[in-house]
């Protein structure tokens, strides 16, 4: 072949601009990602702007205070009222820890047997039970607590005053079981099991095979390379997934109203049957609430909003502190 018959090609042009496809897709995530934001910060907004009238007027005793009181003549014209949230916020942090305290050992010790110890075919009929308990409505939660689960917790919160009731937290004055954050923050530990163990799961299964690997090299026990690789490795995840839980348990709404006495008194005492939280508030006073009431379930939704987002923003700097591998 003679070289007048030899066609060159041009050379290629090197340049660093996406294409049309990678900016559309760019921008469809970005849109996505942001609409989350922008939504987030509408919610907020219509929170406040209702609220702001009764966080104007009561001030920081909104959330110091515990009475929740208004009267009105009439014609429908408020003469006085006392809004406050000390109360709720108590039982809503009560009841949540009581749940991840009660939920966060099970889910591990659930996860870490769904990975390395279940069969392949049982390991799959669990995980398809797990994600559907994390779907179910939570007024089925509430129902099934309230008659089935209730007199067994009931007893079992006669037992821990019994044995236990040298520990402040466990001693009663007043033998008041029944419909007690106790009570609640089982059921509630019911609720969030499924999230904190598929969280737990996923993060579990991604553990470095050749650090499992040489723990088996070097003779660990499966229980010693668990401890020695898989949990310092999901370490982080756990936490997160307890987040989540912590998360869904502080704005559960129904569950909690269906179990739990509403007592506008701050309660500390787990097993007394008597607190609340701030959903199960809104819950019980919407319906009849005038509408200057409302304002303030109002701000009392941007108060649980805000205490969800100090939630989310703890879990998420938790993570970064913990997150390390395994040896």
């Amino acid at each position: 072949m003679s070289t007048q018959e030899l066609v060159i090609p041009a050379p290629r042009e090197i340049h660093t601009q996406p294409r049309t496809s990678d900016k559309v897709f760019r921008g469809v995530v970005t849109a996505g990602g942001l609409s989350s934001l922008v939504i987030l910060g509408l919610i907020a907004l219509f929170l406040g702007y209702r609220g702001f009238e009764i966080l104007r007027q009561e001030g920081f005793h909104f959330i110091t205070s515990s009475d929740w009181s208004i009267s009105t003549d009439d014609a429908g014209n408020v003469l006085e009222s006392h809004f406050g949230l000390a109360a709720m916020l108590a039982g809503t942090i009560l009841c949540s820890a009581i749940a991840v305290v009660i939920a966060l050992p099970i889910s591990v010790f659930s996860a870490l047997f769904l990975n390395f110890y279940a069969p392949a075919w049982l390991k799959r009929i669990l995980v398809t039970i797990i994600d559907m308990m994390a779907a179910f409505p939570s007024i089925l939660f509430g129902i099934w607590g309230f008659l089935v689960l209730m007199p067994s917790v009931e007893y079992w919160a006669k037992l821990l005053h019994r044995y236990l009731g040298f520990i402040p937290i466990f001693d009663m004055q007043v033998p008041v079981f029944s419909r007690s954050p106790f009570v609640a923050g089982v059921v509630l530990a019911i609720m969030i099991i499924p999230i904190i163990t598929s969280v737990s799961r996923e993060i579990f299964s991604q553990a470095p095979l050749d650090r499992i690997q040489a723990a088996y090299a070097l003779g660990a026990t499966r229980w010693a390379m668990i401890k020695a690789v898989v949990i310092p490795h999901g370490r982080s995840g756990v936490i997160g997934g307890a987040m989540l839980g912590l998360g869904r348990a502080m704005g559960e709404t129904v569950a909690v109203f269906t179990v739990l006495n509403i007592v506008f008194q701050v309660n500390w005492q787990m097993l007394l049957g008597a607190g609340g939280n701030v959903a199960s508030l809104i819950i019980l006073k919407f319906g009849d609430a005038s509408p200057y009431e409302i304002k303030a379930l109002m701000a009392a939704g941007l108060i649980l909003f805000l205490l969800t987002l100090v939630v989310n923003a703890i879990a998420n700097l938790i993570v970064k502190t913990t997150g390390k591998s395994g040896r």
